[in-house]
């Protein structure tokens, strides 16, 4: 058992109301207590004095491509079509399942030390993906990445049946590419997956206008109105940027369930535009964020997707009052949990998960603490992360990592770049 005591305690499992001078347990990989100091005599592996800082429920990414980290500003400042066809998609295709593994262990060291502890990873070879995060102690939900090109219909149910059953720490959502990307045919059998499996389906969606556009022009329906007609949301589902919706698009999402998940740093950085959250979260559609892939991103950091997705809002809007930094911290941590299918780590609760980070309040950065909550999507970074913990099992404090070889990953990944990029 592990003992946090003598600190701030941000459950989120009603509000955003914080236990002073609180202790949460952790044994093995649930959280056993949490409430205000009493005393105990059980027995602690470990007992962490907080020392007044805050503990509270870690950060989700709730869409990436971790092994991306190759082209990691190997092609910046492009298009997206370009960026994506001319660059990206002829450098997967060297990609081993091998090189996949050790990419990914980079970003999950970045994941780890800014708080993260699990992404909704959407690409390739899936087996060197589990083993990589069961390696490295990370948790990881992996989303079906099928598409005109790669992988096919009877393949994802076979990873949907083989990684729901993997680990405690793996679990496996139905998914695919993209409307332009993936033909009909393709896509009503993945419907027919869901029926199925009375399963929820994933994929980018409306990220651009021009993709959105040309769906209207050949099909004669937006992409959401499109998956909407072939069944894919009748059991939920989640659509990755969200960013080019319409009011009859948002209409869908909130009938159908469907989580939009927000990438305002990627959406910027490609050009691509800013989603409608204010709107969205006005009419009650389930929110999520996540950073996209540290080639479009580059940096897989919630702190700075937090401050943008809301700082946008209010440049959209023209308001300064257009979105809440509170609805968007629950966006990076409950909503994120959630739209995974990680409904044991989204609060802190007794027999949740222990998936648990500490933050540092003593950083200038948090001074003075009038208000924690917005403290920390508007003015906290990465550097206020003390400790990150995962299914129970510390795996970052203080700037270290004390169970990986961090040199060891950076020397395995950077062979990988070279490999393929010279």
């Amino acid at each position: 058992m592990i003992r946090f005591y003598n600190g701030k305690i941000l459950t989120l499992k009603d509000d955003f109301n914080i236990i002073e001078n609180g202790e949460v347990w952790t044994d093995g990989d649930k959280i056993c207590y949490v409430g205000e100091s009493k005393e105990n005599d059980a027995l602690f592996e470990r007992e962490i004095d907080l020392n007044g800082n805050l503990l509270m429920p870690s950060f989700k990414n709730a869409h990436t491509h971790s092994a991306m980290t190759f082209a990691r500003s190997y092609c910046d400042d492009m298009p997206l079509q370009e960026w994506l066809y001319n660059k990206i998609f002829p450098l997967e295709a060297l990609l081993t399942g091998d090189d996949v593994a050790a990419l990914s262990k980079v970003a999950f060291l970045e994941y780890l030390s800014g708080g993260i502890s699990a992404c909704f990873d959407m690409y390739y070879f899936p087996e060197n993906m589990a083993k990589a995060s069961v390696e490295t102690g990370f948790r990881t939900v992996m989303c079906g990445a099928v598409n005109n090109f790669k992988e096919s219909v009877p393949l994802l149910e076979e990873y949907y049946k083989k990684y729901n059953s993997y680990h405690d720490l793996i679990s496996y959502q139905l998914g695919f590419h993209a409307e332009y990307t993936t033909d009909e045919k393709i896509m009503k059998g993945i419907a027919k997956l869901a029926e199925k499996y009375k399963a929820p389906v994933y994929m980018h969606s409306s990220e651009t206008m021009e993709e959105t556009q040309a769906c209207i022009n050949s099909k004669n329906k937006t992409p959401t109105e499109l998956f909407d007609k072939l069944g894919l949301f009748n059991y939920g589902g989640g659509a990755f940027h969200s960013v080019w919706l319409c009011n009859e698009d948002m209409e869908i999402y909130k009938k159908r369930g469907v989580w939009a998940v927000i990438n305002s740093g990627s959406n910027c950085k490609l050009a691509s535009g800013v989603a409608r959250v204010e709107d969205m979260l006005n009419k009650g559609i389930n929110l999520a964020i996540g950073t996209d892939g540290p080639s479009s991103n580059n940096a897989l950091d919630m702190f700075r997707e937090m401050y943008l997705t809301c700082v946008l809002q209010k440049i959209k809007n023209k308001d300064a009052s257009s979105m809440n930094a509170n609805e968007v911290l629950k966006m990076a941590t409950v909503g994120s949990a959630r739209c995974m299918g990680l409904n044991d780590c989204d609060i802190i609760q007794q027999g949740k998960k222990a998936d648990l980070i500490v933050i540092d309040l003593k950083k200038p950065s948090m001074q003075p603490v009038h208000d924690i909550t917005k403290n920390l999507v508007y003015s906290a970074s990465k550097d206020c992360i003390k400790l990150t913990m995962v299914n129970g099992k510390i795996l970052y404090e203080n700037g270290d990592f004390p169970t990986l070889d961090i040199e060891k990953i950076y020397y395995e990944a950077d062979c990988v770049t070279k490999r393929i990029t010279q």
